[in-house]
């Protein structure tokens, strides 16, 4: 597993999640259940992970997903 990303942004992960899915990739979410142990703040990321033969496609998406929202 390769980690794509690392972020407290729900909103990013979310849209990537759906972007790595729509283009064929699996990804998988470290640390979510680490808010219970934060009281739900919010301050620790999370890691986006994707199998290790995925991660150079996965990380186009993720180039191609935050140029799409600088644009807007």
């Amino acid at each position: 597993m390769k980690e794509i990303l690392r972020t407290t942004d729900p909103v990013l992960l979310s849209a990537l999640d759906d972007a790595l899915r729509q283009a064929g990739i699996e990804p998988l979410q470290f640390d979510t259940h680490m808010s219970i142990v934060e009281g739900s703040l919010g301050v620790l990321p999370r890691r986006m992970m994707v199998a290790d033969e995925d991660a150079a496609q996965a990380l186009r998406v993720l180039e191609a997903l935050r140029r799409e929202a600088e644009e807007s």
